[in-house]
């Protein structure tokens, strides 16, 4: 009697490849799904769930992401000062519109991952924002991925 095992991949075997998405007119929820599981290489056929087997993702234009409905206005980011009665928030469309606006994206994908875990902090690392059309990740040769057009929903028209 033959017993079949299931291949693992070991992290020697594998290799990484470089994509490049436009986050122009994008929903954010749908963006930050389809760059987690890149992320995480749960589009490989050899998906190994301790090995970090995903890719190297560059988001370039990630402060031009859309939200869908009224989530501009509505949703707000919580966070503790450390002080009593210190909860502060602030809404997706003042942190669009302030400093560093490619952090949507980052905490949509970062809430994506595993909790707590150090693979999925390595994982993350993984991840480039940037907010113009330019990045410095040429000599990688990234493929370009078109994720607006694998479906219609992914693109905000307004």
């Amino acid at each position: 009697m033959t017993t079949k095992t299931t291949a693992s991949l070991k992290p020697a075997d594998v290799e990484k490849k470089w994509i490049v998405i436009d986050a122009k007119d994008a929903v954010v929820g749908r963006l930050a799904t389809f760059i987690a599981m890149r992320l995480r290489g749960k589009h490989r056929a050899d998906y190994t769930p301790h090995v970090d087997c995903g890719d190297h993702v560059v988001v370039i234009n990630a402060d031009q992401v859309k939200f869908t409905g009224r989530k501009l206005d509505q949703k707000t980011y919580y966070w503790h000062t450390g002080y009593p009665g210190g909860v502060k928030g602030r809404t997706a469309g003042k942190i669009l519109g302030g400093r560093f606006p490619e952090r949507v994206l980052m905490k949509a994908v970062e809430r994506m991952l595993p909790k707590e875990s150090p693979l999925a902090r390595r994982q993350l690392t993984h991840l480039r924002l940037y907010t113009s059309a330019e990045h410095p990740h040429q000599a990688q040769n990234p493929e370009v991925v078109d994720f607006k057009g694998f479906n219609a929903k992914n693109v905000r028209s307004q």
